[in-house]
């Protein structure tokens, strides 16, 4: 596919996709959304990449929709919803690889909900985060009504979705809503140096951790301790667990190969 919207690239086992519609605050049309899709599917397909990058161009990382587009006589939102949002959602948190978020400004929206459902979202001091739907009348979507209120309570869920107030980068990180703010003049190379750290890393055991912590949003306990049972074995029966232990034992740094 050819890229008009997304800017996609790889470099030491990561592949970064980068929103790219700077003058639009990287808001989402079907294209773009078409081609975040084929991206995260390249990177799952490609074995040399061991990590995913999800940042914006410019001043934001994503104002959500293009309301132009979405409003447009004959497109029903529903199928907006389902065709974009729920389809990259799905990806995100199926993607067998770790998905991090680098939110380098504004993250309204379908926008906040994406970062929200990576794996490790990092933002710059500046950015901030709003569940703006309710100020044209919509719900929240792109998994925000599922990943909030688990993430950060009922309570907060409700009152970010219905005040719809900014909530800065160090709030979201006290709420346990991402994981780390930092300067904004730093973000790009601590998301870079961790994504290549991640990318060293035994890439089944994350993608075993990932698959587990998705199970267990349903599970009771007697559940999910078959869920640990059942993948430690496929873990432990990896060549990076036989490297790890091996490289343990022998006192020297492992070199992990990702299965």
């Amino acid at each position: 596919m050819h890229y008009e919207q997304i800017l996609y690239s790889t470099s030491e086992g990561v592949a970064t996709i980068t929103l790219h519609r700077p003058d639009k605050l990287n808001s989402f049309t079907a294209r773009m959304a078409e081609e975040v899709l084929h991206a995260l599917a390249t990177a799952q397909a490609d074995p040399s990449v061991r990590a995913v990058v999800l940042t914006g161009s410019g001043r934001a990382f994503s104002a959500g929709q293009d309301l132009a587009e979405a409003t447009a006589p004959g497109v029903r939102i529903e199928d907006v919803v389902e065709r974009q949002y729920n389809a990259i959602i799905r990806a995100i948190r199926q993607l067998p690889k770790p998905v991090l978020a680098s939110v380098n400004g504004i993250a309204a929206g379908a926008g906040a909900n994406l970062a929200y459902a990576c794996d490790l979202t990092y933002a710059a001091e500046g950015a901030v985060f709003v569940q703006s739907f309710i100020h044209i009348g919509l719900i929240p979507d792109s998994g925000g009504t599922y990943t909030v209120p688990r993430l950060a309570g009922m309570q907060q869920a409700f009152g970010q979705m219905v005040l719809a107030e900014k909530m800065p980068a160090s709030r979201a990180v006290e709420l346990g809503l991402i994981w780390k703010a930092v300067p904004d003049a730093v973000l790009a190379e601590e998301v870079k140096a961790i994504a290549a750290q991640l990318a060293t890393m035994p890439t089944l055991g994350i993608a075993l951790t990932k698959q587990a912590l998705n199970r267990s949003q349903g599970a009771t306990l007697e559940q999910q301790l078959q869920v640990e049972r059942e993948l430690q074995a496929i873990a432990g029966a990896s060549h990076d667990c036989k490297e790890g232990v091996s490289a343990f034992l022998a006192k020297r740094k492992p070199v992990y190969k990702g299965h």
